[in-house]
């Protein structure tokens, strides 16, 4: 009788990007490990993928995919375990050369917590059939939107959580990239990125305050109704020739002069759980998910979005997505990591409901963006 294949339960979130490559992986993982090894993925939406407690997920699954800014409360909590003893060093030191910003965002306390394989940015997103020039500035953004009333419209995803990473990256591309300590912007820019972002509001499509980034996506790709969006994590599969009815362009993020600098860092990291059943045959999927040739490989054709700048760089999967990584990899390379201290997911839980309210109903930009930096001061940055 053969032995009972050992399984591992993974825990991802709920868009193809998220899926699809996991799945993929697993398939092929199986066959390289004879069958004794078993991965199975299950998912979560992608606003739990954002502020789901990362110690109950650790509780019931050994593979997670995760956010950078958890990796501090991963460390507080324990939740998960540290990988630089459990992944070849030849690995980690070309992760680290070629992942960039992306491993580093998964680097705290001494200690890796995640493999960076999903790399993301906030970058523009338009339909090239229905824009024939892009705004440079952010000014030609709201003169934009304010044109286009009729017909295909400028859209933006202001959910809370969208609302305040797109207010950090208005601010970091206005001012000095931001800081992790005692600010995270200069106060008198984040005044006027606020103030840009609600002039803004009114002259959007109507979706954008009730819907994430692949909300806005979709509806882009599956109807005339959206031609710009300014300001949203980039999804190659919308890239991709044939993945919905209208393909969709992205570019690099407008500017202040100072060129797509500060937009805000995305992204997915693969972690291990401290319950894992084997902590050696999770670590052996996960660098072999992580590793260059994957990443460019099966990792990209299965419709992900690789960490690894070999994937980013290579023609054939530029080709896949008619340019995608090629045209926003300046943006990524510039941009700006969020803080990861265990305060911080509770932070941009309620700075991102307080900015929506603020986009919904107005008020005071310089009496919030005061608020907002007493919530941070109080969700005790690292020093």
């Amino acid at each position: 009788m053969s032995a009972v294949p050992l399984t591992l339960l993974g825990s991802t979130w709920d868009h193809d990007r998220g899926y699809l490559p996991l799945a993929a992986t697993a398939r092929a993982w199986a066959r390289l490990a004879g069958g004794q090894v078993r991965i199975v993925w299950q998912r979560r939406t992608l606003q739990e993928f954002a502020d789901y407690p990362l110690d109950r997920l650790a509780r019931d699954f050994d593979l997670v995919v995760m956010d950078h800014p958890a990796v501090g409360l991963a460390a507080a909590t324990r939740a998960l375990v540290p990988l630089e003893d459990l992944v070849p060093a030849e690995l980690l030191a070309d992760l680290s050369t070629h992942t960039g910003p992306s491993y580093e965002s998964y680097v705290y306390g001494g200690h890796l917590w995640a493999l960076p394989v999903d790399a993301a940015v906030q970058v523009s997103a338009y339909r090239p059939d229905l824009m024939s020039r892009l705004p440079a500035s952010w000014d030609e953004v709201l003169d934009l939107a304010r044109e286009r009333h009729e017909g295909p419209r400028v859209a933006m995803p202001l959910i809370p959580v969208d609302a305040l990473c797109s207010f950090l990256s208005l601010a970091a591309n206005r001012g000095d990239a931001p800081m992790a300590g005692e600010g995270l912007w200069d106060h008198d820019v984040g005044v006027k990125a606020l103030a840009w972002l609600r002039a803004l509001v009114p002259h959007l499509h109507p979706c954008s305050l009730a819907a994430d980034p692949p909300g806005v996506l979709e509806l882009m790709a599956r109807t005339d109704e959206i031609a710009y969006v300014p300001l949203i994590f980039g999804y190659a599969n919308y890239a991709r020739s044939h993945y919905r009815p209208h393909r969709i362009a992205f570019a690099a993020i407008p500017s202040h002069e100072r060129g797509p600098v500060g937009a805000l860092l995305g992204g997915a990291g693969l972690a291990i759980s401290r319950r894992c059943a084997d902590l050696e045959a999770a670590a052996g999927y996960a660098a072999w998910v992580a590793s260059p040739a994957v990443q460019r490989g099966l990792y990209a054709s299965a419709g992900g979005q690789p960490a690894h700048l070999h994937a980013w760089l290579d023609p054939a999967v530029n080709a896949l997505t008619d340019g995608f990584f090629a045209a926003t990899l300046a943006t990524l390379e510039s941009s700006f990591t969020r803080p990861r201290h265990p305060g911080f997911l509770a932070f941009q839980d309620t700075a991102g409901r307080a900015l929506h309210d603020f986009l919904v109903r107005g008020g005071d930009p310089d009496a919030l963006v005061r608020s907002l930096e007493a919530m941070y001061a109080a969700s005790g940055p690292d020093r």
